[in-house]
């Protein structure tokens, strides 16, 4: 049976502030072996000084921006931007969260979401004595599907993919793709109970005990689709620009010749 619930009574979290020792009181002795916790990103980055100084949110996307995907204006004159990261994360805006932060900053995703993870999981299990698992959440969109879920963007001592290829399925049929990606199912799980607004930023996770190892399990970092790999590298418009430009150069050099 799998259960979820949100750890009560975390303080707001700055620069600085010890996260295994602060999660581990809120925690108590209610941790087991084979528990996972899903932490919200945004406490990870404010700990670890995430904050930047900017006037404009939307100078701090374009410095986190390694190439643009889509972008669209609403009719209101708002711009939405899909792009890919420093840390290869396909997301809207960058990750730059300017809510809930200092006037005049915005806060940045975790460096390295995986190495935060590891170092959460590391510590809660020397401090507390039970083998746990840690993924780092954050709020993304899917394609083609409306609105957000919560997924996985790192990982300490929990399998991210339960690869279920070469076993059979209830009719004796070979499975040859099928591999759930559940470090995103728990963080998505993890968020019903966690919610937006309510300051409970971490939850446990009971019940996938099997998906709990060694601290240096591959990371979330392996989510992330290879690029040789990415069927939707643009978005829809950028893609006929990208067309319609070649074609037009082509043209333009069977003239010349």
């Amino acid at each position: 049976m799998l259960q979820t619930w949100a750890l009560e009574g975390l303080p707001e979290i700055g620069e600085g502030d010890d996260l295994v020792a602060l999660i581990a009181d809120a925690a108590g002795d209610t941790l087991r072996d084979g528990d996972i916790l899903v932490v919200t990103s945004k406490i990870v980055s404010k700990a670890e000084g995430r904050f930047v100084s900017a006037v404009d949110r939307e100078d701090a996307i374009t410095a986190e921006t390694v190439r643009i995907v889509a972008s669209r204006t609403s009719p209101t004159g708002q711009t939405t931007r899909i792009v890919e990261n420093r840390l290869g994360i396909i997301a809207a805006a960058a990750g730059v969260d300017a809510s809930n932060t200092p006037h005049g900053t915005v806060l940045l995703l975790p460096a390295d979401p995986d190495a935060s993870a590891r170092a959460l999981a590391d510590g809660l299990r020397a401090r507390l004595g039970v083998l746990v698992g840690v993924l780092v959440s954050d709020t993304m969109g899917r394609a083609w599907r409306e609105g957000q879920t919560d997924a996985a963007i790192g990982a300490g001592g929990v399998q991210v993919f339960e690869d279920l290829r070469g076993q059979t399925d209830a009719e004796g049929r070979p499975l040859v793709v099928t591999m759930p990606c559940v470090a995103d199912e728990l963080c998505a799980a993890a968020d019903l109970v966690k919610r937006k607004a309510l300051r409970r930023p971490v939850a446990v996770v009971r019940g996938r005990a099997d998906l709990v190892g060694g601290i240096d399990l591959p990371g979330a970092r392996t989510i992330v689709r290879p690029s040789d790999r990415d069927m939707f590298r643009t978005g829809a418009d950028e893609a006929y620009e990208q067309g319609y430009a070649a074609g037009a150069a082509e043209v333009w050099d069977e003239n010349r010749g």
